[in-house]
């Protein structure tokens, strides 16, 4: 076993909570969409083959690239896992989805439902938000930071665990294109359907352990942890996806609440939230739950398998 993997794993999630979001025109994942713009558009066709073709290629790249970057950095003791926890914190984002519902909930504290809308459509959901009541609003928010656990916070730094900056980085990749592609529209049903099963094959063991500390993390703030196992496992399947109803129900349960995305699906066994005191709720769970899943997680990455470590003074074991 070595330390290293767990190091720059606490080490990248400090970094995130003081210093937040590079800007775009330096953000990683930005260029990650850039690429498979590019990707897209010279492309042959719009078939399955040639969209999982793309989505092979721009993956492949971010792997390669992750994998010089995690070498480069192995011979180069602690200032090696510095730069490896620099080059893994923008793979995650905790501390822009906690501004984010916060910033939500700030607004219809405030009365102010137009900014609401819009600050919920612009950083948190896809949906169109424009004609959305208060108690959606707050629900659109509490389901995103639900299933960002996942997707931004979780699984990548559970595939830097298990396979270092290269799964870190394609899994981000996977993501990425997902949001980009993984769409039920005459543009992206065939050419996108590649991108979205494999986020959802990546996703699976991630989304169920969300769901666990999700209700872990209720329990511990005070909220109903016992609801949010049992919400979870019996209303997870009511969404399209295999993986987002887990985390989203358990936050449901958690916070005795309903959500729902209009006639799309719904969770909880109670109403929407008619009260902004829901998000901050579901904020609260959320840290503690997010703090459970890196601890974890760093547990994992102390019994991954390691490649051969390169001889150094100063070394991390």
């Amino acid at each position: 076993m070595t330390l290293r993997r767990p190091a720059v794993i606490l080490l990248a999630v400090a970094l995130d909570l003081a210093t937040g979001e590079p800007p775009a025109r330096w953000h990683p994942v930005a260029w990650l969409g850039h690429a498979f713009h590019w990707a897209e558009r010279r492309a042959p066709g719009r078939s399955v083959a040639d969209g999982a073709a793309a989505v092979t290629l721009v993956t492949a790249i971010a792997w390669v690239i992750a994998r010089g970057v995690g070498a480069f950095t192995r011979g180069l003791g602690w200032v090696g896992v510095a730069l490896e926890a620099l080059a893994l914190k923008p793979a995650f984002a905790l501390r822009q989805l906690a501004a984010a519902t916060g910033g939500v909930e700030t607004a219809l504290r405030a009365g102010d439902l137009e900014t609401a809308r819009r600050r919920v459509g612009r950083d948190l959901v896809s949906r169109p938000t424009g004609d959305l009541h208060p108690d959606e609003v707050a629900s659109a928010a509490i389901e995103s930071a639900a299933e960002n656990l996942v997707d931004s916070i979780g699984a990548p730094v559970l595939a830097y665990a298990v396979a270092g900056l290269p799964g870190a980085w394609a899994y981000r990749a996977v993501n990425t294109v997902d949001a980009m592609w993984g769409y039920r529209n005459a543009r992206y049903e065939r050419f996108g359907k590649a991108a979205a099963r494999l986020d959802d094959l990546l996703n699976l063991v991630p989304a169920r352990l969300g769901a666990a500390t999700l209700a872990v993390g209720a329990a511990l703030v005070g909220e109903d942890g016992v609801g949010a196992a049992r919400v979870a496992w019996r209303q997870h399947g009511r969404t399209a996806s295999p993986n987002a109803g887990w985390p989203m129900a358990a936050m449901a349960g958690a916070l005795g609440v309903g959500l729902q995305k209009r006639d799309t699906y719904r969770l909880g066994e109670h109403p929407l939230p008619t009260s902004p005191d829901a998000i901050r709720r579901a904020s609260r769970v959320l840290g503690v739950s997010a703090a459970i899943t890196v601890a974890l997680v760093a547990g994992v990455a102390l019994l991954a398998p390691r490649p051969r470590p390169v001889r150094s003074r100063g070394g991390v074991t």
